[in-house]
C-alpha cells in the first residue's frame, strides 16, 4: 500500500484516504446529509501552476472535501477509493484540485479522446450551477490521460440526451498520474461562466468520478434512482465573494482557403474548369454585458470544418431534416428554442437554394451565404432567461448557358432576414418555468418576378409554453400553444396549400378548403403533457394539435398539420440489483390519431422494456400492433385511403462500454397486411488498441417490401376517385451502409479525425396498380379487372383501361443510388481557444434510374437489389475532393 506524500500526510484525513480508516458509517439513503456544502479559499499572493500535481503550495490552505459514495453498482455504498476535491479562486478564474486515490494506480484506464468525446477513461466531472437556480448546470470533466469535456445542462436532468455539448468555453486542466492515483488541476475563467451579479455567491456543486475497471458511479451528492431532478439536488459552494468585474470582450478572427477539385469534368462546361480555389475572412465576436449575458456575433461566418449530413433516400413527400452541427448556432441554442421544436430550426438560416435555373449548364450556390448574424442570450437575477438571435443572408444568383453563346444569370434566393426572440421566466420552490417565442422571417424580393410565387414574403411564429414542476418535478405540467401568419403571392400561398405538409386540395376533407386567391395562411397550435418522473411507476400523456393551416417551414421545421394527437405511457421500473438484473425497465405505450375530421389515422399499442444485466451488459425488446386506419397523406393531396394492419417487433443488446472494446446488435422487423414486410439490421462495434487510437464500425441493413408505395397521379381517371388515378406499386427496397470513424489521438489538444460512409441504396418497383375508392384498403391491380401494363421503354409503363377507354402511362421507377461521404480533419488546438483545421472531404455518388438506361459502376444496376459490391461500386463512383485549411486566434479583452 503506498504511503501519504508529504503534502497528503499534513492533512487529517490522510489514512481514511488510503483506506486505513474505518469504513464510512450509514450507507443508505439516510447517510446523505441534506445541504452538503463545499467552501472557496481565495488565494492571497500565491500562484497555481495548472500541472496536475496538487503541488503548488497554495492546496495546502484549501479545505478538501472526500464523502463521496457510489450511485452504482451499489446506491449508497461506500466507493473502493477514495476521492478529495478543493476548490480556490482568485479575481478571475476558478481553480479545482482533485485527488482520485486508486489501489493499483497502473490499471487506471486512461484512453485519449478529442474533446467533448466519451471513451473508457476514468475521469472526474465537476457540475456548477453558478445561478443557483436550481435547474441548470455546467460541466467541466478531465479524463485520466489529461482529456477535456464541457457541456451545459439545459434542465433539470442528467440524462445525456439532454445536454448541450455546444458549450465550448476557454478553460485549463491537467492530470498526472502518480503511485497513489491520479489528480487533475482545473482553471476556469469566471469570464466562461454565467453567474449573478452579486457580492457573495452561493452557487450549486456536485461532483462525479467514473471508475470504469469497476463500474463504479461516485458521487459527492448521490441522487437516487428513484428520484428526478439533477441540479435541483445539487450541494452548496460558498465563499467566492468580490469577484471583479470583467468586460469579457472576446474576439475569434478566422482565415480560411479552400479548393474544390471535380472528379469527372464536363469538357463543355463554362464553369468548371476542374478546380475552384477560393479564400476568405471573418470573425466572430462575444460580449459579456455584465455578468449574466452574452452578446455573440459572426461576419461571414465560414463552416468548411463540419461533418457532411449521411446519405439518406427519402421515398417520401415530406422533407428530411438533419442536426444542425455549426457552432455558432449550437452554442446556446436551448435558449432560443425553447420547449417548442416546431418554431426555430437554425438550418433554414442558410440553408438549400429555392429558386431554379435552367440551362445547358448551370453554376448554382449550394446554400445561401450568412452575411451575418448575431445572438444575445443570458439569464438576469430575476430568474429570466434571454435569448434572441438576428441574422440576414444574401441575395444570390445562379449562371447559366445555352450552348453554343447564350449566357446570363438568375436570382435563385432573395436576400432574407430572420429574427427570433425568446423570454423564459423560472419561478416557484420546484423551478417551474414560463417562456414566449417570437420568430419572423422577411424576404425581399425586389424586381424579381420568379421568386415571389415560389417562397412567402413574411412569416411570423410564436406562443407561449411552460413547464409546471411539483414535489422537486416528480410530477410534471408542460405544454404550449402558439400560432403561425404567413404571407405573400397568391401563388406562393397556393403552392404552401397544396404542399405535403398541408394538403388542403384534399377532395373528401369537409373541413379543408383550397383557395386560389389567398395571401396569407393562418394556422395554430396545442400541446398538453402531464408527467410522473419519480418513485418506481411512472408515468406520461399527451394531447398535441395543430391546425390544418399552421406553418413555421420558413424558419422552424414541420412535417404535417391537421391532425388531433394523444398518445400515453406507463411503466415500471427496478432501481436496486435483483438476480437477474441490475436495473429494468418494463412499459406500455399507446397512440391514438385522427384528423380534423375524425378519421382515425393510428391506432398503436407497443410494449418496450429496458434491461442492464448485472455484468452490465444491456439488453432490450419492444413489440407493437398497429390496428386498421386511414391516411389523409399517403395519395399525396388526393382521398383518403386505408392503411393496414402491422404488427412489429425489434430486439437490441450492447456490451459494457467500460471495456477497451465495446459493442451493439439491434434486429427489427415487421410484417403488415398486402404482403409487406421489413427487417434491419445494425451493429456497432468500437476498439480501443491503444490508449491514442479509437477505431469504429456501424454498418446497417435494410430488407422491406412496401405493398403502398406512391407512384404518380394520373388525370382522367373514374369518378369514384375524382377523376383522377392514384398509382401505387410494391417496392422491393435494400440499404446497405456503413459508418467507419477512425480518430488517433496525439494529444488532448491535437487529434486527427478520419470519417466515411459508403451507402447504398435501391428499389424496384412491381405490381402497380390505382387506389379504387376513397378508404379503401384495395388497390386495383394493373393486368386485372379490365387493364393491362405494358412497359415501352427504359423508363415508361403504358397501361390500358377498357372499362374507360383510356390509355395513359406512368413512370418506371426503379433504382440504384451509390453514395461515399468521407473527410479527414486534422484539429490543433495550438492556442487556449485558437484552432488550426486542415480538412479533406470526398463525396461521391451517382444515381441509376433504370436497369437498362444509365448504369452505376461496376455491376450495380438500377433495381438490383444492394450487397457489400454494391459498397465497393460507391468507391469508384464519380465525386468531388475538396481540401480546406483554417486558421482561428481567440483573442480576449479583458
Amino acid at each position: 500500500m503506498p504511503s501519504c506524500q508529504p503534502f497528503w500526510r499534513a492533512l487529517p484525513f490522510c489514512w481514511t484516504v488510503l483506506g486505513l480508516a474505518a469504513p464510512l458509517q450509514g450507507q443508505g439513503q439516510d447517510s446523505i446529509a441534506p445541504g452538503k456544502i463545499a467552501h472557496a479559499t481565495r488565494l492571497t499572493g500565491e500562484t497555481i501552476t495548472i500541472d496536475g500535481r496538487l503541488d503548488d503550495p497554495a492546496w495546502r490552505k484549501a479545505v478538501f472535501i472526500g464523502d463521496f459514495l457510489l450511485k452504482d453498482p451499489v446506491e449508497f455504498g461506500r466507493p473502493t477509493d477514495s476521492t478529495m476535491v478543493a476548490f480556490m479562486y482568485d479575481d478571475h478564474a476558478l481553480y479545482i484540485g482533485a485527488r482520485m486515490f486508486s489501489k493499483d494506480p497502473r490499471r487506471v484506464p486512461t484512453a485519449l479522446t478529442r474533446r467533448d468525446q466519451y471513451g473508457n477513461a476514468e475521469h472526474i466531472v465537476i457540475s456548477l450551477d453558478p445561478y443557483f437556480d436550481h435547474r441548470t448546470a455546467y460541466s467541466f470533466s478531465l479524463t485520466a490521460s489529461g482529456s477535456r469535456r464541457d457541456y451545459y445542462h439545459p434542465k433539470d436532468t442528467e440524462d445525456i440526451s439532454t445536454r448541450d455539448f455546444s458549450y465550448d468555453p476557454v478553460w485549463e486542466g491537467k492530470t498526472s498520474i502518480d503511485s497513489l492515483g491520479w489528480s487533475a488541476e482545473f482553471r476556469i475563467p469566471f469570464s466562461q461562466l454565467r453567474f449573478n451579479d452579486i457580492p457573495a455567491q452561493t452557487w450549486g456543486l456536485n461532483i462525479n468520478r467514473w471508475v470504469p475497471e469497476r463500474n463504479e458511479d461516485v458521487y459527492w451528492v448521490v441522487v437516487s434512482k428513484t428520484l428526478a431532478g439533477f441540479a435541483s439536488r445539487f450541494g452548496i459552494l460558498k465563499g467566492i465573494e468580490g469577484i471583479a468585474k470583467s468586460r469579457r470582450i472576446e474576439v475569434l478572427p478566422y482565415i480560411a482557403s479552400n479548393g474544390t477539385f471535380t472528379g469527372s469534368r464536363e469538357p463543355r462546361n463554362p464553369f468548371d474548369n476542374g478546380h475552384e480555389i477560393d479564400a476568405r475572412a471573418g470573425a466572430d465576436l462575444k460580449v459579456g454585458l455584465g455578468p449574466n449575458l452574452t452578446l455573440d456575433a459572426t461576419v461571414n461566418p465560414d463552416f468548411g470544418q463540419v461533418e457532411a449530413d449521411p446519405a439518406v433516400v427519402n421515398l417520401t413527400a415530406f422533407e428530411t431534416f438533419f442536426p444542425e452541427r455549426r457552432p455558432f448556432f449550437t452554442e446556446g441554442s436551448q435558449l432560443l428554442q425553447g420547449t417548442v421544436p416546431d418554431f426555430f430550426y437554425t438550418r433554414r438560416i442558410g440553408g438549400e437554394i429555392h429558386g431554379v435555373a435552367s440551362g445547358d449548364f448551370v453554376d448554382a450556390p449550394r446554400n445561401t451565404r450568412i452575411i451575418s448574424a448575431t445572438k444575445l442570450t443570458g439569464r438576469l437575477s430575476s430568474g429570466l432567461s434571454i435569448g434572441a438571435l438576428g441574422a440576414i443572408t444574401a441575395t444570390e444568383y445562379a449562371r447559366f448557358v445555352y450552348l453554343p453563346d447564350s449566357t446570363g444569370r438568375t436570382k435563385v434566393e432573395p436576400l432574407t432576414t430572420f429574427g427570433v426572440v425568446r423570454l423564459q421566466q423560472q419561478f416557484g420552490r420546484d423551478a417551474s418555468i414560463a417562456g414566449l417565442t417570437l420568430v419572423n422571417v422577411r424576404r425581399s424580393f425586389g424586381n424579381d418576378s420568379t421568386l415571389p410565387t415560389l417562397l412567402t414574403r413574411d412569416a411570423i411564429s410564436g406562443g407561449a409554453d411552460w413547464i409546471l414542476r411539483f414535489k422537486q418535478g416528480e410530477y410534471e405540467l408542460s405544454g404550449h400553444a402558439g400560432g403561425s401568419y404567413v404571407a405573400g403571392d397568391t401563388a406562393a400561398i397556393n403552392l404552401l396549400q397544396q404542399s405535403a405538409v398541408h394538403y388542403l386540395q384534399r377532395p373528401d376533407a369537409p373541413h379543408l378548403r383550397l383557395d386560389p386567391n389567398r395571401t396569407s395562411l393562418a394556422g395554430y397550435t396545442f400541446r398538453l403533457r402531464g408527467d410522473k418522473n419519480a418513485g418506481l411507476w411512472l408515468w406520461g400523456n399527451e394531447l398535441d394539435i395543430k391546425s390544418p393551416g399552421y406553418e413555421t417551414n420558413d424558419a422552424g421545421r414541420l412535417q404535417h398539420t391537421g391532425y388531433i394527437d394523444l398518445s400515453g405511457d406507463f411503466n415500471r421500473r427496478q432501481t436496486t440489483p435483483s438476480r437477474l438484473f441490475r436495473q429494468s425497465t418494463v412499459g406500455i405505450f399507446g397512440n391514438l390519431n385522427w384528423n380534423f375530421d375524425g378519421d382515425n389515422q393510428l391506432a398503436l399499442l407497443r410494449l418496450f422494456s429496458r434491461f442492464t444485466l448485472n455484468n452490465f451488459m444491456g439488453l432490450a425488446f419492444n413489440a407493437g400492433y398497429a390496428a386498421r386506419a386511414v391516411s389523409d397523406v399517403q395519395t399525396r393531396g388526393g382521398p383518403l385511403m386505408g392503411t393496414g394492419r402491422q404488427v412489429d417487433a425489434n430486439i437490441g443488446m450492447s456490451s459494457n462500454y467500460a471495456t477497451a472494446t465495446s459493442w451493439n446488435f439491434r434486429l427489427a422487423g415487421s410484417l403488415g397486411e398486402f404482403g409487406g414486410w421489413n427487417y434491419t439490421v445494425n451493429w456497432g462495434l468500437t476498439l480501443r488498441p491503444a490508449s491514442a487510437l479509437e477505431i469504429s464500425v456501424t454498418p446497417t441493413y435494410l430488407r422491406q417490401v412496401n405493398p403502398r408505395q406512391y407512384v404518380t397521379q394520373v388525370g382522367g381517371g373514374p369518378a369514384a376517385t375524382f377523376n383522377n388515378r392514384y398509382v401505387f406499386a410494391h417496392i422491393d427496397q435494400s440499404i446497405l451502409s456503413t459508418q467507419v470513424r477512425l480518430n488517433y489521438i496525439f494529444s488532448p489538444g491535437l487529434t486527427l479525425e478520419l470519417y466515411a460512409e459508403p451507402f447504398a441504396a435501391s428499389g424496384r418497383y412491381y405490381d402497380h396498380g390505382e387506389l379504387a375508392a376513397p378508404r379503401s384498403l384495395q388497390l386495383r391491380s394493373y393486368g386485372t379487372d379490365g387493364t393491362t401494363i405494358t412497359q415501352t421503354s427504359d423508363t415508361t409503363f403504358q397501361v390500358s383501361d377498357t372499362r374507360l377507354g383510356q390509355m395513359f402511362s406512368i413512370p418506371r421507377l426503379d433504382f440504384n443510388r451509390l453514395s461515399l461521404r468521407s473527410n479527414v480533419v486534422l484539429r490543433w488546438e495550438w492556442h487556449p481557444g485558437s484552432t488550426l483545421f486542415l480538412v479533406w472531404q470526398q463525396n461521391r455518388s451517382t444515381f441509376c434510374p433504370a436497369a437498362t438506361a444509365l448504369q452505376c459502376p461496376g455491376r450495380t444496376r438500377g433495381g438490383d437489389l444492394v450487397g457489400l459490391g454494391s459498397l465497393a461500386d460507391a468507391v469508384r463512383a464519380p465525386g468531388d475532393n475538396f481540401l480546406a485549411i483554417k486558421v482561428s486566434y481567440w483573442i480576449p479583452v479583458n
